[in-house]
């Protein structure tokens, strides 16, 4: 079983997340899209709560959490103590996705942006949607 987590493949910060994620995920339990790929625009349009959202996107039972609780989530499956955040999810998602839009909106001011997406190497490929 896997869950994909779509992500901004302009956004550095972004890739830099996944690249993060997949160091800490042994067990090849995430599978990737940048939203700007064709599976990653297909997932979004099949969900119209989806659009125009500025989040990471995280699928997972047919589930669909984004924001803080997507970034949570995904920490609770990753290696070593980063399970450990999952404790953060007891607070309120209004307070916790307030910090988490502070940072989407100034994503590309504070980390910079790419002129195209993130070209994985032939490892990491198998992880990634076409």
């Amino acid at each position: 079983m896997s869950a994909i987590i779509l992500f901004d493949g302009v956004c550095h910060f972004c890739n830099q997340s996944v690249q993060f994620i997949m160091k800490r995920d042994s067990k090849e339990y995430f599978k990737f899209a940048s939203i700007q790929s064709n599976i990653g625009q297909k997932l979004v349009e099949n969900n119209s709560t989806l659009q125009n959202l500025e989040s990471m996107i995280y699928i997972e039972n047919n589930k669909v959490y984004t924001k803080s609780t997507a970034a949570l989530k995904i920490c609770g499956k990753l290696d070593g103590l980063w399970k450990m955040c999952m404790i953060f999810l007891f607070v309120p998602r209004p307070i916790r996705d307030y910090f988490y839009n502070i940072i989407a909106r100034n994503r590309y001011k504070w980390f910079g942006k790419r002129e195209h997406c993130r070209i994985p190497s032939a490892r990491e490929r198998n992880r990634f949607l076409e």
